[in-house]
């Protein structure tokens, strides 16, 4: 009977056992009836301030004011998607006119990469051309009007083609845009400015003002632009008889009359005092050949002189057909040859608030472009052209370059990919850098996009006053600490950007205008250069002293260079023939690259290498 007390029973009647399970019981929320009376009033605290917390909005008012609300029913459920507006394709085929519809360009703020894709596809349409040097000569016409009345669209309209970011979003466009405008056989210079509000006291609106108060005082013919769908606002009639009292051409171009019937509204708006007012459409582009012929009725005509025709001798004519460096008006592609320009593009770029602005305005020597505090100010582009011992440096002001993910407006995304189309169409970059701040990841990242592009660097390092002036207890005035060392600085700077080893370091300060003039003899150097020729035979003798067995590269990786060549210059690329077609390791070109830098200089710009191989087999 023991034997059968002890025998075990089935799973069926087993005894529940009181040992509890592996793992925490889940935490219930506690409430306050089941908790120490002293506590329950801390847990109210508590949960009235989380209850306070959920009925704040996490996002901008503007965000808040533009955001969808989605309606029970079937609507309820379509994808966000579906509800974009899609891109408008105009009928008459004009180049420039495939701008999209303005609502998918200003003051909506979406996520993800089909965003980005959208705003990648507006860029492309964009154009990055600035205003030849000789158009300076031709007569000039100005754009102004309030903000948010089409004036940046009636800009893209004359000019043929997307120089000008246009949206609903007003402010969008803030320094001034120049462009050329040609039409029925006589050229013309046109400037977009952005929409005033005379008495805003405000720093960007105030700038604003100023900027087009300079774009008016220089120009030949102004046309203001008014929004004819609605009632005169205030800004209009001050705005007109600020330009009334200027005594220049004036004609009022009542936009947005978009049929016919809707013309005969702009008859309204000769109240404000202008003999010429005209109905036109700038996005449809009708009434834009009316405004043209009255515009250029009144501007003066310039006298063009034809060259005169000269004899060249047997010599020149031989040297001409050869070529020669004397005897070559036509310019070269850069992938062919020797590359020649009279102009250097030179692209400022960096993060926003680094100090660009006010760089350009101290290389130039004006206040073209606006300087504020707020990061993000600038949107469009700005030029200027400096002449300096008969070269011309055109200095290009890019909006400051974010992370995807921290910007937010459509007309901010823009901006960011349209600085990065302006450093590709330079030949120059100007890296800037906030001395106070230092190197930061996203600087190396900016200083990629100009490496890989092939433009030459220059690492300027603004703001550096800040980092060397002390008060009397000899410590930095900004931030209490001892001031800094250029040496030790320049080597942070070089450890974070191994990558640009080859690109010079400037320390200056913008807002006081202290070591500018380095700038501009290392652009000249640095540009100079970039278009560096050297011969193959000078490539054959300089790969005989090279010794390749100092170069860490794997053994499966080894290729035998037989004879190299310079093949095209603007960034300098070099053809190496060698025995395997295989892609060089990159230890292996930047050995090769640092030895021929010490050999024939190449300041500031990165070298490009091709393999070709000898015994290449051919593939069908």
């Amino acid at each position: 009977m023991a034997q059968n007390d002890k025998k075990r029973l089935g799973k069926k009647h087993r005894q529940a056992s009181t040992r509890p399970k592996k793992g925490r019981a889940p935490k219930a929320s506690p409430t306050t009836g089941a908790v120490d009376p002293r506590k329950r009033k801390i847990l109210s605290i508590k949960r009235a301030a989380n209850e306070k917390a959920a009925r704040i909005t996490k996002q901008s008012p503007d965000k808040e004011r533009r955001k969808t609300i989605q309606r029970d029913g079937p609507s309820a459920k379509r994808p966000a998607t579906s509800a974009r507006p899609k891109y408008v394709q105009p009928a008459d085929g004009i180049v420039g006119r495939q701008t999209p519809n303005s609502a998918n360009v200003a003051g909506r703020e979406r996520l993800g990469e089909e965003d980005w894709r959208e705003v990648e596809l507006l860029a492309s349409q964009m154009a990055t051309e600035t205003e030849s040097a000789d158009a300076r000569q031709l007569p000039l016409i100005a754009i102004c009007g309030r903000p948010n009345v089409g004036k940046s669209t009636l800009f893209n309209r004359l000019t043929g083609s997307r120089r000008s970011i246009v949206g609903d979003e007003p402010g969008i466009t803030r320094d001034r845009i120049y462009g050329e405008i040609e039409w029925m056989g006589r050229d013309a210079r046109i400037v977009d400015t952005g929409g005033v509000i005379p008495d805003d006291e405000a720093l960007i609106p105030s700038e604003i003002f100023r900027q087009a108060q300079v774009a008016l005082d220089e120009a030949d013919a102004i046309v203001m632009v008014v929004d004819g769908r609605t009632e005169l606002a205030s800004p209009d009639m001050e705005l007109s008889r600020l330009l009334l009292r200027g005594g220049k051409p004036l004609f009022l171009a009542v936009n947005k009359m978009d049929t016919e019937s809707m013309q005969v509204q702009a008859e309204n708006f000769r109240r404000l005092g202008f003999r010429n007012v005209l109905p036109i459409s700038a996005e449809h582009g009708s009434g834009i050949g009316d405004l043209l012929d009255e515009v250029f009725d009144i501007l003066p005509e310039m006298e063009t002189e034809e060259p005169e025709a000269t004899m060249l001798t047997a010599e020149e004519e031989m040297a001409e057909d050869e070529d020669g460096p004397d005897f070559a008006p036509v310019r070269r592609l850069r992938s062919h040859g020797e590359y020649d320009s009279k102009e250097t593009k030179i692209a400022i770029i960096g993060r926003p608030n680094v100090g660009k602005s006010t760089l350009l305005n101290a290389l130039t020597g004006t206040q073209r472009a606006i300087v504020s505090p707020i990061a993000g100010t600038t949107r469009d582009a700005v030029d200027e052209v400096v002449e300096r011992g008969g070269h011309s440096f055109r200095f290009v002001d890019t909006a400051g370059i974010r992370r995807k993910g921290k910007t937010k407006l459509m007309a901010e995304k823009l901006s960011v990919i349209m600085a990065r189309k302006h450093l590709e169409a330079a030949d120059v970059s100007l890296l800037v850098i906030d001395a106070t701040e230092g190197v930061a990841a996203l600087d190396a990242n900016i200083g990629g996009y100009a490496h890989e592009s092939g433009r030459s660097v220059i690492i300027v390092v603004n703001k550096w006053d800040l980092m060397t002036k002390t008060g009397p207890d000899g410590m930095r005035l900004f931030d209490g600490k001892p001031p800094s060392d250029q040496k030790v600085y320049e080597q942070q700077v070089r450890d974070a950007l191994k990558y640009l080893d080859y690109a010079p370091l400037l320390f200056i300060s913008a807002a006081d205008g202290k070591n500018i003039e380095s700038v501009f003899k290392k652009v000249e150097l640095v540009a100079r250069e970039r278009r560096k020729r050297v011969t193959t035979g000078q490539m054959n003798r300089f790969l005989e002293r090279v010794d390749f067995q100092k170069a860490s590269v794997p053994m499966n990786k080894r290729v035998r260079i037989y004879y190299m060549t310079q093949a095209a210059v603007a960034p300098p690329t070099f053809v190496l023939f060698t025995d395997k077609d295989v892609k060089l390791h990159f230890s292996f070109e930047r050995f090769l690259g640092n030895q021929i830098r010490d050999s024939f200089g190449f300041i500031g710009s990165p070298i490009w290498f091709k393999i070709k191989a000898r015994n290449k087999k051919k593939t069908e």
